[in-house]
């Protein structure tokens, strides 16, 4: 292919993580797209979890990260698979699931991270190449540093983008953060010398002051590298952009008065955090990540988001104390809202029969049951709510549209569906948010540590829902007197007083 018929390129570097790298790529797409250019943005490997259902070039659905998502919206394109062809989203600490081109590529998952990229390597130049022919200008965005000397040789989405594209580069530094002309040189001196001829501009940005008083730096920067400080760019508070790859400000924003009080489960592997950014934007409403269950105190709301690790992660918010932490906010009629993996995690149990995720028992809060699926669903969705009551009144009758990306399929438990009809919903699940107690679902006790009988379902016993489920038959339930769930006692109570029978766990 002959680069001379492909569209220029302009690329943005950073420093490190955090630079604000994604913000000034995105105002370049509009900037440009406002002189009637038609931009394309570009990020040939993003480690994210932040997620968004786009078209892929053969109509099928795929999945890129957001941050290339918002870019395309603020160049004024239609968001396209190829502008994110490689997005790694984090399932451990050494472990991420490979989306090549929008879909899942199980073979490359299970590869070795320094030779997947290097195989992967031509898809993206192509993804590249392509969008290169179809726009007038092509903003690409890095990640991380281009100067990480342990990552260089591997390297697919810094200095081998920018040598392919031969791209005029820019290079980012957040001066909030101090160091931020030791951080530019020193990037720029770890470049080998035909990588450093593409830096064409140093940026300062998020700076906080009169930029009169960084004299003489910006010179003395100049003549030691032979590159110009082309821009400072002052902090931009509120600016609106999601944050991207896993980073977040965990501090409140809120001002004035505070009539509702949002609290947000940040757990190891959150996905889709950026979902929330508009609740720091509502007056009156103050937004709080919290990881431990003393933060959830006074909230209004409790918030379990999406997750890339739903079983690890509902394991983390155990070991915290926020399952009884969130059942006793429940129990005192506060709001909890699961979205995708949070939704899941309030059902009955977590079912993986594929090794995607994990088994484990659910919060209970819900009458249902998640299975997890080999094959991940991506697709767009829209739904017209029907009629709510109580906080959700104002929404009835909205047509919504959104998206999907799980491999969970969730359903209300059967057994369950059914007592409740008759009006014995308690029967099936019953646990108790009671001072020390546990808290988990009736006879889950071979993983907690408690012991367990096995046998015939008797009249009120707690039917595990994974063994249910698993069609073997066998139900397991505690000893009535046990001090950890009381489950008898709390049957009886809740339904002889005229409750619902849902007992919170």
């Amino acid at each position: 292919m002959h680069t001379s018929s492909l569209a220029p390129c302009i690329m943005v570097l950073g420093t490190s993580s955090g630079a604000g790298k994604s913000w000034l790529a995105t105002a370049l797409c509009r900037y440009y797209a406002n002189q009637g250019l038609r931009v394309a943005p570009f990020k040939a490997q993003n480690m994210s979890n932040n997620a968004r259902v786009v078209a892929t070039p053969e109509g099928a659905w795929g999945e890129m990260g957001s941050a290339q998502y918002f870019q395309a919206l603020a160049a004024r394109a239609t968001p396209d698979v190829r502008m994110n062809p490689l997005l790694l989203k984090p399932e451990a600490d050494t472990h991420s699931q490979v989306v090549v081109l929008g879909q899942v590529d199980a073979a490359l998952t299970r590869m070795p991270w320094r030779g997947r990229s290097l195989q992967v390597w031509p898809q993206l130049a192509q993804a590249l190449d392509d969008l290169r022919q179809e726009y007038d200008l092509v903003v690409i965005e890095g990640a991380g540093s281009p100067a990480e000397i342990n990552l260089h040789d591997s390297d697919v989405v810094n200095m081998r983008v920018a040598l392919h594209a031969q791209a005029h580069c820019v290079l980012v530094s957040d001066i909030d953060r101090g160091g931020a002309f030791a951080h530019l040189y020193g990037t720029w001196a770890l470049l080998p010398a035909h990588e450093q001829a593409l830096i064409r501009g140093f940026v300062l940005n998020k700076f906080r002051g009169d930029a009169a008083l960084l004299a003489p730096a910006p010179q003395m920067l100049h003549e030691k590298t032979g590159v110009p400080v082309v821009a400072t760019i002052p902090m931009q508070y509120g600016h609106g952009l999601p944050e991207e790859d896993g980073v977040f400000d965990a501090r409140s924003t809120a001002q004035g008065h505070i009539h509702t009080r949002i609290a947000v489960v940040a757990y190891p592997r959150i996905s889709n955090l950026d979902e929330f950014q508009p609740l720091k934007n509502i007056p009156g409403v103050a937004l709080h990540w919290v990881r431990s269950a003393a933060e959830v105190e006074g909230m209004d709301w409790i918030i379990l988001p999406g997750s890339k690790a739903t079983a690890a992660d509902l394991a983390w918010l155990r070991a915290q104390g926020l399952d009884a932490a969130i059942a006793a906010h429940a129990a005192r009629g506060g709001r909890v809202l699961g979205i995708c993996g949070g939704l899941q995690m309030l059902g009955e149990a977590l079912i993986d029969t594929e090794g995607v995720d994990g088994n484990g028992p659910g919060l209970g809060l819900l009458a249902l049951v998640t299975r997890f699926a080999a094959e991940k669903t991506v697709r767009p969705a829209q739904h017209r709510l029907g009629a709510l009551a109580g906080a959700w009144q104002a929404l009835s009758g909205v047509e919504v549209q959104g998206y999907e990306i799980h491999h969970g399929q969730t359903a209300p438990h059967p057994a369950m569906v059914v007592q409740g009809a008759q009006g014995f919903a308690g029967r099936i699940h019953a646990a108790t948010a009671r001072g020390d107690d546990h808290g988990l679902v009736a006879g889950q006790s071979d993983r907690t540590g408690f012991g367990v009988l096995e046998g015939p379902a008797g009249l009120g016993d707690a039917v595990d829902p994974v063994f249910e489920l698993a069609g073997n038959g066998k139900v397991v339930h505690r000893c009535a007197d046990h001090d950890d769930i009381r489950r008898q006692e709390l049957l009886e109570e809740g339904l002889g007083t005229g409750r619902s029978g849902r007992l919170f766990c």
